[in-house]
């Protein structure tokens, strides 16, 4: 009878495993569905913050005034706050490990020559981790209001991540794939002879990119990659489409630093439309709201520009917005926000091109 019992169980396990084998073949997307669900599931999240310039005030929509910078610092410096590595935050979005709350990530793009004189001293002595977006044509061209290479070779000797920003710092949705790709082959090869590494993490310039370009920048071995829209960076919205809150002139003051570090994220899945570079100008934008965000408040989306949009719950978790005019230019953005508990807010935003 136990020779019966045991062929049985050895049939029924070979029949299980080629089981899996056939559904992960003809299913592949099985394994990362579940991935997606427990991402739905994650509260895990980072505060990831965008400067330029510093000090240049010729430039208010791309600057913050030093004063205004100091601030920044000083509240950073509390207690409640952890200004921690990106790099590690993308890796405990990937691992699923966690991240404490209210922890900040700095980033700065451009390279301008602002940062080494001006922010990185700071930075520097209150020992503050950031990421610096480079796009290599700037450096290689020499222009007088950029870093050099030696300087970021210094900051990197210190331990400042350094990011990519393509050759050029182009329009990528606007090129076909030979284009884009020649972008970052060449700014990665340009990485490598000049730094010794090629960067793992990228940001989109002006925020801007497709479908498209989404493929490729993953396809090339980049890990994340950065928009300039707000919100609270959370992977359910996917790592290639990341948030961060820009500090300039106009949106630096001290109370939107504190509103923005202390956010929490409103995790979604079923973001329509999928596209950023939208064809239909207004687009039908809607997401779905994780059910396990409680309390599940009032969501009120807000689009730049001042249009008018109109706000909508399909049952209890799919937020739709419609928007009572085209966006103007070719960029446009919608945020939405939900209150929380304790004063915070949940945010989630997402930027949109047009041409």
């Amino acid at each position: 009878m136990s020779f019966f019992i045991k062929r049985f169980t050895f049939k029924l396990i070979v029949f299980i495993k080629l089981y899996y084998a056939i559904i992960f073949s003809f299913f592949p997307n099985v394994i990362f569905a579940q991935d997606k669900q427990n991402y739905y599931k994650n509260d895990n999240h980072v505060n990831i913050l965008m400067y330029h310039r510093f000090g240049e005030e010729n430039y208010p929509s791309t600057n913050i005034k030093m004063n205004q910078f100091l601030d920044h610092i000083e509240e950073l410096k509390k207690s409640k706050y952890n200004v921690i590595n990106l790099k590690e935050a993308i890796q405990a979005f990937k691992n699923k490990s966690a991240i404490p709350d209210r922890s900040v990530a700095i980033t700065i793009d451009d390279a301008y020559l602002s940062v080494y004189k001006k922010a990185w001293p700071i930075l520097k002595e209150n020992n503050f981790t950031f990421t610096l977006f480079v796009s290599t044509d700037v450096i290689d061209n020499k222009f007088s209001k950029y870093m050099s290479w030696n300087q970021i070779r210094e900051l990197m000797d210190h331990g400042v991540n350094i990011g990519s920003q393509t050759k050029s710092h182009p329009h990528m949705h606007r090129m076909n794939k030979e284009q884009i790709m020649h972008e970052l082959t060449h700014s990665n090869k340009r990485f490598i002879e000049e730094l010794g590494i090629r960067p793992t993490l990228f940001a989109y310039p002006y925020g801007e990119y497709d479908l498209k370009t989404i493929k490729l920048v993953k396809e090339i071995g980049f890990t994340a990659a950065f928009g300039q829209h707000s919100g609270v960076a959370h992977p359910s919205a996917g790592l290639y489409q990341l948030p961060r809150f820009a500090m300039n002139e106009n949106y630096g003051g001290l109370e939107r630093l504190k509103l923005a570090i202390n956010a929490l994220p409103i995790i979604v899945k079923d973001i329509s439309p999928s596209d950023p570079f939208i064809k239909n100008n207004p687009p039908n934008f809607g997401f779905t709201i994780s059910p396990f965000i409680k309390p599940n408040n009032i969501v009120r989306c807000f689009a730049s520009n001042n249009i008018q949009t109109d706000t909508s719950r399909v049952g209890k978790h799919r937020i739709e917005v419609r928007l009572n005019a085209q966006f103007p230019r070719a960029r446009g953005r919608i945020k939405c926000t939900m209150e929380a508990t304790n004063n915070r807010w949940r945010w989630f935003g997402k930027q949109f091109v047009t041409k």
